[in-house]
């Protein structure tokens, strides 16, 4: 029989309940998923069927009403709040809709901040290096307001492959950019995941972004399906 410590990310009887006007609301129904080290997945699902709250609980921001949660081979619904966090700062990087740049520091300094906060002693080489990757070696020393969509979107992903974590959650990464600079992040999104054989875990509403996944999995009134319905 295979076990949690041979996944990247598994979870078992996954629920989240919320108390309502109406009783308790039911957001997640028992999600049993399985994702493996160097997989692509995406997860759809229209606004309300509780992709979004799935993808909390996978990188340990919230805690489950019930259920288990392993990554890399660690039940993160066993830890406290402090001991996730740690967890989180070794096994996952983050990309989001809205970008996550701190205004007051540089393109550079976004980088090279959970770097730093990892005690990597050559942060800034380091951070350099994947603007360098991303394109952005010119704008070093641009604080996030002095950037475009695309470009802060483009620190972000150089932030979330910065610090070698294994595992790398993308909530709607392009949701926020034009059709074609939106392209552009994915096609880099998915390059520099190839190179670094990270697991991805995307959460779109775009059929041609998921599309782009090994795999695709789709949320319903709080319940996981495989493949996603025409």
């Amino acid at each position: 029989m295979t076990t949690a410590s041979q996944a990247m990310i598994e979870t078992r009887q996954l629920k989240q309940e919320v108390p309502s006007r109406e009783g308790q609301l039911v957001i997640l129904k028992g999600i049993d998923m399985r994702i493996e080290r160097g997989e692509s997945v995406a997860i759809v699902g229209a606004s309300g069927s509780g992709k979004s709250t799935l993808l909390g609980m996978l990188a340990g921001l919230d805690r489950p009403s019930s259920g288990e949660v392993w990554l890399g081979g660690r039940e993160i619904t066993a830890l406290d709040e402090e001991q996730r966090a740690l967890l989180r700062g070794e096994l996952v990087g983050f990309v989001f809709q809205n970008f996550q740049l701190l205004p007051s520091l540089t393109a550079l300094e976004n980088v090279m901040l959970p770097l730093e906060v990892k005690g990597v002693a050559d942060a800034e080489t380091k951070a350099r290096a994947w603007l360098k990757r991303v394109g952005l070696d010119d704008r070093e020393t641009h604080y996030p307001l002095q950037l475009s969509g695309g470009e802060q979107q483009r620190v972000a992903v150089a932030r979330a492959f910065a610090s070698d974590a294994p595992i790398l959650f993308a909530d709607e990464p392009t949701g926020n950019l034009d059709t074609r600079t939106g392209e552009t992040i994915a096609d880099l999104l998915f390059e520099l995941n190839r190179a670094s054989d990270t697991t991805l875990i995307l959460v779109t509403h775009d059929p041609k972004l998921a599309a782009r996944c090994s795999r695709q999995l789709e949320m319903k009134a709080g319940e996981l399906f495989e493949g996603v319905s025409a």
